[in-house]
């Protein structure tokens, strides 16, 4: 009597017979990046987690007027950064696509704040704007013979002064980006949309703001979750100062972890921080898959 046996029957090969040469480096050079990737990111995140598991911690958070300021300003620097950023981004990308050489030359000069490192940019800011001895100040002193505004440490000036530097600081990398999105539109759709006489507010909103919807919508998402954790520009530039007027959520984060050392506290914040960025970012990403 013969026995047949099944496919399930017959004992699977090993893992490693079953790989291809290219598989198996695939898998050791994947492999340290997987390490670094589990020891700094997922096991951060879930101890972080773990040290925000107390109802308490919320019922805190819900209470605390230092929080909800700081989201505040966290959600005026994000809305009007954002905004104000992508409508010049806009015109900008427009203006540098033309192929004249005077603008190419232009073009270098404009990237520069983007180009180089943001520590050494924001404290030379910092300088410049300082009320005693600052050459801003010292330069309206001199041609209007009045005392310039305390930049740093006035509430109603600090945090407009915070957004516009990140406007400036921020602005030649998101030109660049639209810049390339518009580039890459057929010429043949503008020159068609000139002999059919179509105005220029027409040809951007029939022709360029849907083409670019794509790389505007990234755009927004990448600067929405960039902005959400902003710290540095805020901690060199003000370091907190006046009061609470440039508090922002990450700037509180890192003020009630590491100076006041209550850590599950401040897990709990970056938790919830964690929850809106998530929904911000499914809500952009479902506007970019419609059409």
């Amino acid at each position: 009597m013969a026995i047949t046996l099944s496919a399930s029957d017959v004992p699977a090969a090993p893992l490693a017979a079953r790989l291809t040469p290219p598989q198996v480096w695939g898998i050791v050079l994947l492999a340290p990046y997987l390490l670094v990737f589990a020891a700094f990111v997922i096991y951060p995140v879930c101890y972080g987690l773990w040290l925000a598991r107390q109802p308490s911690s919320y019922v805190a958070l819900y209470h605390d007027p230092i929080f909800a300021r700081a989201a505040v300003n966290t959600l005026i620097f994000l809305v009007i950064g954002i905004n104000f950023k992508m409508l010049i981004a806009l015109f900008l990308s427009g203006f540098f696509a033309q192929q004249r050489t005077w603008i190419k030359w232009l073009s270098v000069l404009f990237i520069l704040p983007w180009a180089v490192p943001s520590i050494p940019t924001i404290l030379s800011v910092r300088f410049m704007f300082n009320p005693e001895w600052g050459m801003v100040n010292h330069l309206i002193f001199k041609f209007t013979g009045e005392d310039g505004p305390n930049w740093l440490n006035d509430p109603t000036i600090a945090l407009t002064m915070a957004i516009g530097m990140h406007i400036w600081k921020s602005l030649p990398f998101w030109t660049l980006i639209l810049m390339t999105g518009r580039l890459a539109i057929a010429g043949d759709l503008f020159e068609a949309a000139d002999v059919d006489g179509a105005s220029w507010w027409q040809t951007t909103r029939d022709i360029t703001l849907p083409l670019l919807k794509p790389v505007i919508v990234l755009a927004l998402l990448l600067r929405s979750m960039d902005l959400m954790r902003i710290f540095d520009q805020i901690f060199i530039l003000f370091l907190g100062s006046p009061g609470f007027a440039t508090e922002t959520v990450s700037l509180y984060i890192y003020r009630t972890a590491f100076r006041f050392g209550n850590f599950g506290y401040a897990a709990a914040m970056s938790f919830v921080m964690l929850l809106i960025t998530t929904v911000m970012a499914r809500s952009l990403l479902r506007v970019m898959k419609t059409r």
